[in-house]
């Protein structure tokens, strides 16, 4: 009986103890406080505009080509919205040939954001008077710069760095200063429909063709009537006669005696 009484007592005072431990880590993992604030400077916007002309839609691809002739290709969400004429499309509603203009407008805001936290931690190591490194709740080693003059309470006493030991127990607050640049992008995009092709009007009456104006001049000069071929043929000058045929006929004649008499 007396055995197992020790060993109970034994069992009851580890487990006490191992609480006792765990309170302890938890009350000193509560005094880890931090608060964040920030302060902010003074704005600054920058604008930049591009513009060009739709060259190819289909489903969401958008091919544009930009005013300095570079050739773009974008993928477009269903939700974004192109102002065209005062109305607001999405990328199926868009036509080639619609003149596009994006405006970005950035606004970036300069910002201190200051952490203000109270910690407490073992001392490690010290290098007085520049620095100290404090083994944190969590078992992890950090090292913290030591302001000038600045002054720890030890054993209820306000006492310098050069005070410090290996494995005091002390409480600090820590202040750290992060710049940052907070961004805001708004992109808005306008176009211009292009003109419509004009109207062919509805035909009134008959049809008719235009003809071209060297066609037409041709048309305008009269044409020379043609003249019968009695009327050519009296018109010709007389150059020949019948006398002197009948002239060497009658020498013949005159002629043909003689010829009979030289032939016998």
């Amino acid at each position: 009986m007396t055995g197992s009484s020790n060993k109970h007592l034994t069992r009851f005072l580890a487990i006490a103890f191992a609480s006792m431990c765990l309170f302890v880590q938890a009350a000193t993992a509560r005094q880890d406080t931090s608060v964040k604030t920030d302060q902010s400077g003074k704005p600054s916007v920058t604008t930049e505009t591009k513009s060009g002309d739709v060259m190819y839609v289909s489903g969401n691809d958008l091919v544009v080509k930009t005013d300095d002739g570079q050739v773009k290709h974008v993928k477009v969400p269903d939700d974004f919205k192109f102002q065209v004429d005062g109305k607001d499309l999405t990328v199926h509603e868009l036509t080639p040939g619609m003149h596009l203009t994006r405006t970005i407008t950035t606004t970036s805001v300069p910002k201190t954001v200051k952490t203000v936290r109270t910690i407490s931690g073992k001392v490690w190591s010290v290098n007085a008077p520049k620095t100290v490194i404090l083994t944190l709740p969590d078992n992890t080693n950090k090292q913290y710069n030591v302001p000038e003059g600045q002054k720890f309470e030890i054993d209820g006493q306000q006492k310098d760095v050069f005070s410090l030991r290996k494995g005091m127990q002390i409480t600090a607050t820590v202040i750290t200063e992060t710049p940052e640049v907070q961004q805001e992008v708004a992109s808005k995009v306008t176009g211009e429909a292009p003109p419509p092709p004009p109207e062919t009007p509805a035909p009134t009456g008959v049809l008719l063709i235009e003809v071209p104006a060297s066609e037409s001049a041709q048309a305008e000069q009269p044409a020379q009537p043609a003249q019968p071929t009695e009327v050519a043929k009296a018109n010709l000058p007389q150059t020949a006669s019948h006398l002197p045929l009948l002239a060497f006929l009658a020498v013949l004649c005159l002629c043909a005696p003689f010829l009979k008499q030289l032939s016998s």
